[in-house]
């Protein structure tokens, strides 16, 4: 099976074949690349938060994204393009996905859904129980301020789309694992919970359209996580989705929004970010 190359023909969007099969082939490369067959944990990073990865354990193994089958070479600006196995203080694994692909980047392209959540459906192929999903979010509550982390709680999935194929009728009672989120609290009581609304992006929210999703119960919007939360529950494994409000939505905000802020705000968060991960996954 040929890799995707950077933005290339990928063969997840050949409808013939089974995006399983092509997370099981990922997942077989990144053991030989790796030399680890398996990995317990796994994190997706968001926009800014390159050296996290330092901060929670010992990289043994880098991989340019691109080069295992299914994945491609990170198109927006803050993520790492690569993928790391990672060995966490309490001699558990991880595998570190630096490379993730937003719905926006291929709207309307077939097959695109299962490429944003390939990463995700792979990580369960190396064996990980556990999905970290990370992001950086507009904040509807004005009490979270910019570089404030929270724990998603739920979500609402406003992009339009599924990463579930076929009559699979799969329960989202619990998305985001309540004994995860417990777990994250005793590291931190004073972490928020919040509703994570996902939007396909990538233009920002009108202030409208802000107060539409506060008044449906989001306290959050973004453009990443829900699709990925909801592949990494079909495969099993249990999710904690922590976001960082890294700017106020508009019409919260006094100030017209940028990606700049986002990754500014994204840096500037990484050392208590990066300390926040590593005790979580020490505890895990």
């Amino acid at each position: 099976m040929l890799s995707s190359g950077e933005w290339g023909f990928n063969p997840l969007e050949d409808p013939t074949q089974n995006p399983s099969d092509i997370a099981k082939q990922a997942a077989f490369e990144i053991a030989v690349a790796t030399g680890i067959g398996h990995h317990d944990i796994a994190l997706t990073l968001g926009s800014g938060w390159g050296t996290v990865v330092e901060l929670i354990g010992k990289t043994t193994e880098e991989i340019p994204a691109e080069e295992i089958t299914g994945f491609s070479a990170s198109g927006i600006a803050g993520h790492l393009g690569t993928i790391r196995s990672v060995l966490l203080p309490n001699n558990k694994r991880a595998l570190v996905i630096g490379a993730r692909t937003h719905l926006y980047e291929g709207t309307g392209r077939h097959g695109f859904v299962r490429r944003v959540v390939h990463s995700v459906r792979t990580a369960a192929a190396t064996g990980a129980t556990t999905m970290i999903l990370t992001s950086g979010v507009g904040g509807i509550r004005p009490a979270w301020k910019p570089g404030t982390p929270v724990l998603i709680k739920d979500h609402l999935n406003l992009t339009g789309t599924t990463p579930v194929e076929g009559a699979e009728y799969l329960d989202l009672t619990e998305v985001y694992s309540s004994r995860l989120r417990d777990i994250a609290l005793s590291v931190d009581p004073s972490l928020g919970q919040g509703v994570l609304a996902q939007v396909p992006g990538p233009q920002y929210e009108t202030p409208a359209e802000v107060q539409m999703l506060r008044g449906l119960g989001a306290d959050l919007v973004g453009m990443s996580i829900a699709l990925e939360a909801i592949a990494a529950r079909q495969t099993g494994m249990d999710v904690l989705g922590l976001s960082l409000v890294t700017n106020l939505a508009a019409g919260i905000s006094d100030h017209p929004l940028s990606h700049k802020e986002v990754l500014e705000t994204g840096a500037a968060a990484e050392p208590v970010i990066g300390k926040l991960l590593s005790q979580i996954m020490q505890k895990i």
